[in-house]
């Protein structure tokens, strides 16, 4: 039996539960959360393997979105981590949200709303503060470039609609689609995101831009469309 004061390693689960053995004869994608994070955590801690550290992590953060958006002394600070490991964790954060954010090989048409949320909903997903961004897109409503605009609490009063436009009169792009985040997590649209959207939306017409969008981000699998409800563009 293993001692009860001594940490448990991969190495101590059977052949058949090891993660890594699992990854790599079957990939990533056979692996369950809590084992991907295992292979991270490496050591788990006495009475408690790898496995089931991540598994309590998951609970305790509130899964992979809490994880994100817990500052390092709060990981460091989860028993059995430490800066060691939460550095290991939150370094392979990172490096999944720098992979979303580089330019994708194939265009993004931002007529869809699935595909404008999935250019931005991982980083906007961990913000704890309301943020505002405006995506560019040409002739073809093809995605051009993501212009963060705006920090903090958003309503139409204290937005000022021109500097949304201004990088797309500056760069010469055709239309915009408009995404914040709720740090809630749930992205139903207020009536100051209407208001907000009911403005950007008139003096895009005055301009000549079109307003494509404008979508909320909740959590990573969350988001609402203001154009397929009809907040905003009647």
């Amino acid at each position: 039996m293993k001692d009860s004061t001594h940490p448990y390693r991969i190495s101590d689960l059977s052949a058949s539960d090891r993660p890594r053995e699992r990854l790599a004869e079957s990939g990533p994608e056979a692996l369950n959360t809590a084992e991907l994070l295992a292979i991270l955590l490496r050591v788990g801690v006495a009475g408690e393997n790898a496995v089931q550290m991540g598994q309590r992590l998951l609970n305790d953060m509130k899964g992979l979105s809490g994880l994100q958006k817990a500052s390092f002394a709060e990981l460091a600070s989860q028993r059995g981590l430490g800066m060691a490991k939460a550095a290991q964790l939150k370094a392979a954060i990172e490096l999944g949200r720098r992979l979303v954010r580089e330019t994708p090989e194939e265009p993004v048409f931002l007529n869809n709303p699935q595909a404008a949320a999935d250019l931005v909903k991982f980083e906007m997903a961990a913000f704890t503060q309301e943020h505002l961004w405006v995506l560019l897109a040409d002739t073809r409503n093809r995605w051009i470039s993501t212009e963060k605009i705006y920090k903090g609490s958003l309503n139409a009063s204290t937005v000022r609609i021109g500097e949304l436009f201004k990088p797309a009169i500056l760069r010469n792009a055709a239309s915009i689609l408009l995404v914040h985040n709720h740090p809630s997590g749930d992205p139903t649209p207020s009536p100051e995101d209407i208001a907000l959207t009911r403005a950007v939306v008139q003096v895009g017409k005055l301009l000549d831009i079109e307003v494509l969008d404008h979508i909320v981000i909740g959590t990573h699998q969350n988001y609402v469309s203001f154009k397929q409800r009809g907040l905003g563009f009647g």
